[in-house]
């Protein structure tokens, strides 16, 4: 499991599902655009802190942007 790509596969799906653009839930979490851009394109590791500031964002728990979903 490639956990980069599991958390911005569902980092992705959970912010469109949200109807956010990547600016908005930047807006939303205090982080940058090009920080929330970075993880959707598995191009950044990312902080627990973060990981919370992102599901506050979205409104849902943690966890959930670290399950693989099954293909």
């Amino acid at each position: 499991m490639d956990i980069l790509f599991v958390f911005g596969t569902q980092l992705r799906k959970y912010r469109e599902k949200a109807g956010l653009s990547q600016e908005k839930l930047a807006e939303k979490s205090g982080l940058h655009r090009t920080y929330i851009s970075d993880i959707e394109r598995f191009q950044r590791n990312i902080s627990l802190g973060n990981i919370q500031k992102i599901a506050d964002a979205l409104e849902i728990e943690p966890y959930r942007l670290l399950l693989q979903e099954d293909s």
